[in-house]
């Protein structure tokens, strides 16, 4: 009997620690991040995007530009295509204007 309450007991602590752990993680952005105006702040609040990528995603647009695509965001060391598929829902360039040259008032 006391071998049977003590599995018990084991098995509660581990649930309590998987749910630790599971309210400890990242549940992403309320809304999509731009990665072209994003602040290091901003992109931490990314699931699986850490201080140190952060700083690498800033540095890697100051020296080449803005992003055109989010896929460019693969050629930061340490994001590949399984983490690009799991950041994807979470991060925009922003929206990129179809035609440069609006028409003026149409009467």
């Amino acid at each position: 009997m006391f071998k049977i309450f003590r599995l018990f007991v084991i098995i509660l602590i581990n649930l309590a620690f998987c749910l630790i752990a599971s309210a400890n993680q990242k549940k992403g952005p309320l809304r999509q991040v731009n990665i072209n105006t994003a602040t290091r702040t901003e992109l931490v609040q990314i699931p699986k995007i850490g201080e140190k990528t952060a700083e690498q995603i800033v540095e890697f647009r100051k020296i080449n530009g803005p992003y055109k695509r989010i896929e460019e965001i693969m050629n930061i060391k340490g994001i590949g295509e399984k983490t690009f598929l799991s950041i994807k829902p979470y991060i925009t360039v922003g929206v990129q204007p179809i035609n440069k040259n609006k028409p003026k008032n149409l009467k």
